[in-house]
C-alpha cells in the first residue's frame, strides 16, 4: 500500500473534522438547514475542497470550508487550510440572497515558484461578502469574496541553496514574517441544502 504524504494524511484529518464539526452540531440546531458545499473556483485551481454551512439563527450561519492543492498546473505547490466563517443574511433568510462574514483562515504551505521555496504558515482574518442564487428547493450558487489580513512566518530561499546548512541547533528556523492584505474566500460554490 503506498504511503500517504503528510500533507494528504492532514487534508484528510482537516476534511474529516470540518465534516464532523458540522455533523457534531447538528443535534443543537433543532431542525434547522444544513448543507454541504465545494468551490468551483478552487477545483479549477487544482485545489479540492469541501465545506458545510449549518444555521445558527434566525439570520446568520456558520461556514466551515478545508482545502488542499496538490500541484498548481505543473508547479509545486502544496497548500493545506481551513477557513471558518460567520455570515449575517440582510434578507432574514440564511443561504438566499445577500450576506456578509467574518472569516478566518489558517494554512501551512511549501511552495516552489520561479526557482524559490517558500515554506511556511500563515494566519488571518477578514471580511467577505456575497450573493446566494436558489436554483431549487435545495441546490444553490453561491459567489463570495472578501479581503483579510493575514500573518506569515515561512523560510524563504532559492532551489539551489542549502537552508539546512544554515539552521540553529538542528532547527531549521523562519527567516521571513510579516502582514500582507489579500484576496480570501473568493469562489463560486456549489451548494447542496440535506435539510
Amino acid at each position: 500500500m503506498k504511503q500517504f504524504e503528510p500533507y494528504t494524511l492532514r487534508f484528510i484529518r482537516i476534511c474529516c473534522l470540518t465534516l464532523l464539526l458540522g455533523f457534531g452540531i447538528l443535534p443543537t440546531l433543532q431542525a434547522q438547514q444544513f448543507a454541504v458545499k465545494t468551490n468551483g473556483l478552487l477545483l479549477a485551481a487544482m485545489t479540492p475542497n469541501v465545506g458545510c454551512e449549518f444555521v445558527v439563527g434566525e439570520r446568520s450561519t456558520i461556514d466551515l470550508m478545508a482545502f488542499k492543492t496538490f500541484s498548481f498546473y505543473g508547479k509545486d505547490v502544496k497548500l493545506l487550510g481551513f477557513a471558518p466563517e460567520f455570515r449575517y443574511w440582510f434578507n432574514g433568510r440564511p443561504m438566499t440572497r445577500e450576506f456578509v462574514g467574518v472569516a478566518a483562515l489558517a494554512t501551512t504551505y511549501d511552495i516552489i515558484w520561479s526557482n524559490k521555496i517558500y515554506n511556511g504558515d500563515a494566519f488571518g482574518a477578514g471580511l467577505t461578502f456575497g450573493y446566494v442564487m436558489n436554483l431549487g428547493k435545495r441546490l444553490n450558487i453561491e459567489f463570495t469574496g472578501g479581503v483579510a489580513a493575514v500573518r506569515f512566518k515561512q523560510k524563504q530561499y532559492y532551489v539551489d541553496d542549502h537552508y539546512e546548512d544554515f539552521a540553529e541547533m538542528g532547527q531549521n528556523l523562519a527567516n521571513s514574517k510579516g502582514y500582507k492584505l489579500l484576496p480570501m474566500k473568493l469562489g463560486v460554490s456549489v451548494t447542496y441544502i440535506l435539510w
